[in-house]
């Protein structure tokens, strides 16, 4: 959990909270209530879960009126940068515990507290206010809440303006305590039930401004519309609100829309939202550590199984972040139902020996220009098979799918991917297209092509062959040969570290001596090691004298005239700094198995990992995405966090290394 106290700083106002639905969609924002990015919002739906996301609402203007006076509950940010009202003066506290709640003072008598959080079960966002014990506002009588929705129904990666085609027309419930709108034709339904009372008040709110998008050089503000006022008297008891959208999340969602608009409304939709809080509150509570309830955020419905979510706000699932996100988020969590489920469903989207790389936010058709995705699906089965959950029809189903994939890889398939005659070594790549998980591109900018036999590529594909070879003897082979062939040719006898490529461009011979934390997977984060004694110690060695951060690994040494020690600006800025010198929080996974591995497992060893390691994440789960870890930081210090603040990969490492350390200190292997 994640509490801020009186006095807030000013810089943790930024921090962000997440609360996932389940099919894709979210409800975001941030420690200061001000939206800061065009993903912040209260209802943002997966209308093709989970993909097609819409936000519907926004946020909301909320005050407080007593004794004469009105007092705010909730603050904008207007363009060019104004805040309104501003609120910063009166936050008590913040806590995600066990779910978003602000502390708001208005005197040394009256606090209000105001909590939002996401019912998994059904998609639907509630939100409550109440009056702390106490607190009289001055001894007024009537407290009067006052809500004033913001809505738009666009896509979650555009803005919205006014304009006069938005439907601003309420269908209303008879006691006036919920009211819904269609924003646009063709949207969902968006559906808020209280226990107030709604008046129609249609007005549009312009020009809140978004810093984040600002900062990243796209368009930064937008106009909502704000179709009337909700009101409540919190001194008879607390405000409550639940914001729904049709045809989105659970059946349930929908039938608990329709009992809100009819009959005792307000009672219902109070009991409601209590059930909500206590079912989310057992699910939640059920889930263990803080980073297995983090972890939950990611898993979500796609067609009728299970996925994997890259990152939020604007990640969908990506194969490769998927396999390797699934080994701690769920195996090593010991969610093997999930776990199973998913290595089924992306099973079932194999062409030519390739999974996708990821799937479109709209459209079926996926995209397959990944080499490694594949390779690590083969490591997640095998991570998955070492556990006794598999039935024989599963592992015979996920070991068939792993056979595909070689004899796909070996015969060779799309964009030059195949194994080399040679060496048996694995090549890949064509002009224009990025394979590797090195996947920057700017038009037709390709960053870091990589083409050729990149290092990670070869450790995942030997590690494919020996994981293969365990049930099919023909493997075992080639991966003999590929591993001579490994050894002979990625050795820089200049370091005795390894080169980042070989054969590059296909041209025999050539090779790349970038430093980059590719080589670690030759050492660390996959199942079966490549090099050991002096050879792995060399790669330790440059690794950690040159990539090592607090956060993780750079991904180019400092010494290379193409590094870029800070990730930031507009689109071209960003994507050109993306794997030239970022730092990524996954890669420390990879890098504290290696130094395990070298370093022994003794208790001062595992002891040392903990605090030289691990222990920066952990203090990172207090800052940027609160209870997550961001995707990347800057390689130059003080390696700000950047990118998503909330990445799967990057806090299922950390769960994975958590599961290694607590097997060693238990005497395990």
């Amino acid at each position: 959990m994640t509490r801020i106290e009186s006095p807030l700083e000013i810089a943790r106002l930024e921090d962000e909270w997440l609360e996932a639905d389940g099919f894709g969609g979210f409800a975001s924002g941030t420690v200061g209530m001000l939206r800061t990015r065009r993903y912040h919002a209260l209802l943002l739906a997966a209308t093709r879960a989970p993909g097609g996301r819409m936000v519907l609402v926004n946020g909301v203007e909320a005050w407080l009126e007593a004794d004469g006076r009105r007092y705010p509950l909730s603050m904008q940010r207007y363009g060019p940068d104004v805040i309104y009202p501003d609120l910063r003066g009166s936050l008590v506290s913040f806590d995600t515990t066990p779910w978003p709640t602000w502390r708001i003072q208005f005197d040394a008598r009256s606090v209000v507290s105001a909590e939002v959080f996401v019912g998994r079960t059904s998609g639907e966002t509630v939100l409550r206010w109440r009056l702390e014990a106490g607190g009289d506002l001055g001894g007024a009588g009537a407290a009067v809440l006052k809500v004033r929705p913001l809505l738009s129904g666009r896509d979650y990666h555009a803005l919205h303006h006014e304009n006069p085609v938005f439907n601003f027309n309420p269908t209303i419930g008879d006691d006036r305590s919920c009211a819904s709108w269609q924003p646009y034709g063709g949207l969902p339904v968006v559906r808020i039930a209280t226990n107030g009372e709604y008046t129609h008040a249609p007005d549009w709110y312009r020009n809140f401004c978004y810093v984040r998008e600002q900062e990243r050089g796209l368009d930064c503000n937008e106009d909502l519309a704000a179709p009337g006022v909700f009101s409540f008297d919190l001194a008879e008891g607390e405000a409550v609100m639940v914001l729904s959208a049709s045809g989105v999340g659970s059946a349930k969602t929908n039938a608990n829309a329709n009992a809100h608009a009819n009959g005792d409304a307000k009672t219902s939709t109070a009991a409601h939202a209590a059930t909500l809080a206590d079912t989310e509150l057992q699910r939640r509570g059920a889930l263990g550590s803080r980073l297995q309830r983090s972890a939950d955020a990611y898993v979500v419905s796609r067609n009728e199984g299970r996925t994997i979510l890259a990152g939020f706000p604007w990640f969908t699932d990506w194969g490769r972040d998927t396999f390797i996100a699934m080994r701690g988020l769920l195996i090593a969590s010991n969610r093997l139902d999930d776990a199973a489920a998913i290595l089924l469903e992306w099973s079932t989207t194999l062409s030519d020996g390739m999974l996708p790389n990821r799937f479109p936010d709209y459209g079926d058709a996926p995209e397959y220009n990944s080499v490694d995705a594949s390779l690590w699906f083969v490591v997640a089965v095998h991570d998955y098979l070492a556990t006794p959950h598999a039935s024989d029809a599963t592992r015979e189903r996920l070991q068939q799918a792993v056979e595909a994939i070689l004899t796909g890889y070996t015969n060779g398939t799309r964009f030059n991917i195949g194994v080399c005659v040679f060496d048996g070594l694995l090549q890949a790549g064509i002009p224009g297209v990025q394979l590797t998980w090195m996947d920057a591109k700017v038009g037709d900018w390709v960053v870091t092509p990589r083409i050729g036999k990149p290092v990670e590529v070869q450790a995942l594909w030997i590690n494919a062959l020996r994981i293969a070879s365990a049930w099919n003897p023909k493997w075992r082979a080639p991966a003999e040969r590929a591993t001579l062939a490994f050894r002979q040719r990625f050795i820089d006898p200049d370091t005795q570290a390894l080169f980042d490529n070989v054969d590059v461009d296909h041209v025999p011979a050539t090779v790349d001596r970038a430093i980059r934390p590719n080589q670690i997977f030759a050492i660390g984060g996959l199942p079966f090691a490549l090099l050991e004694g002096a050879a792995a110690r060399a790669v330790l060695a440059q690794v950690e004298a040159q990539l090592l951060t607090p956060l993780g690994l750079r991904s180019l040494a400092p010494s290379d005239p193409g590094y870029r020690g800070h990730y930031g600006g507009p689109p071209l800025a960003r994507d050109g700094a993306y794997h030239q010198g970022t730092v990524w929080l996954w890669l420390i996974g990879p890098f504290v198995e290696a130094w395990l591995r070298i370093e022994g497992t003794g208790a001062e060893q595992l002891a040392q990992a903990r605090t030289r390691f691990l222990a920066p994440l952990y203090a990172h789960l207090d800052h940027a995405g609160l209870d997550h870890l961001s995707e990347i930081a800057d390689g130059d210090a003080p390696h700000a966090s950047a990118g998503t603040p909330f990445q799967a990969w990057s806090l299922g490492e950390l769960l994975r290394v958590e599961s290694l350390l607590a097997g060693f200190e238990r005497g395990g292997a």
